[in-house]
């Protein structure tokens, strides 16, 4: 069976180490349910094969960095996505994506991660920004070995955000924030405002969602070599 983080505590606890754990925040590739927005220029069928390969582009990042355990927060909830995704990444960790709203979601995976006092910094990650550098995420992590820091986050150009990262959990951030908005990275920053909360913003960045965008990432990719390589492949595979 696929390992999920609530079984962690026996294989950790004899160690005094304390751990970080990246999360991929991930849909089981399914045409018609996933990347839609891509199509066109891409048929369905098409979209969720590339989907595939940014998720593969993900977890090779996630697997790259060192002194982090890479994860996938799966959805659906279900036991035919936890095995294809046990299948598909069986060196990663996997967490159900639990709760009505993204942001509950995020919430979950983020808490129910450091509540198992195996890790002490959280990190979450969109899995449509194949291109994304990873010194960016390594960066997710290095702000928050910083004391005076207690919240990294990652912009995407569209007002929203590709990774946020926790030393302990901060639900309003998540859970107050209408998602799939122009205006979350601003939202999530106000509440922090609000809240105390100091945040580290890292380098803006950009995500896959509609057909125009897929031209930036063969720009960003062209002269890249050691990550994206499977979504650039799809990519060159299937010019338009």
């Amino acid at each position: 069976m696929p390992t999920k983080v609530s079984s962690l505590t026996v294989n950790f606890k004899n160690h005094m180490k304390k751990y970080r754990i990246l999360i991929i925040m991930a849909k089981r590739p399914q045409a018609g349910n996933t990347k839609t927005r891509l199509s066109p220029p891409y048929t369905l069928q098409q979209a969720a094969e590339l989907y595939s390969r940014f998720l593969a582009d993900a977890i090779a990042l996630a697997q790259s960095l060192p002194d982090v355990i890479p994860a996938i927060a799966y959805a659906p909830n279900d036991e035919e996505t936890l095995a294809w995704f046990g299948q598909f990444a069986p060196n990663c960790l996997l967490i159900p994506q639990t709760g009505e709203t993204l942001g509950d979601r995020l919430n979950h995976v983020l808490s129910e991660s450091l509540n198992t006092e195996i890790f002490d910094q959280a990190v979450a990650m969109c899995s449509d920004s194949p291109a994304l550098p990873p010194e960016l995420v390594l960066q997710g992590f290095t702000r928050l070995d910083d004391p005076e820091i207690d919240v990294t986050l990652g912009p995407c150009d569209d007002g929203g955000y590709y990774l946020i990262g926790w030393k302990r959990p901060y639900p309003r951030m998540v859970r107050e924030v209408a998602m799939s908005t122009e205006s979350v990275f601003a939202d999530t920053l106000a509440i922090a405002y609000e809240d105390g909360i100091r945040v580290a913003v890292l380098p803006e960045y950009f995500d896959v969602d509609t057909g125009p965008d897929l031209d930036r990432v063969r720009d960003a990719l062209k002269e890249v070599e050691s990550y994206g390589q499977q979504t650039k492949r799809y990519l060159e595979l299937n010019e338009e």
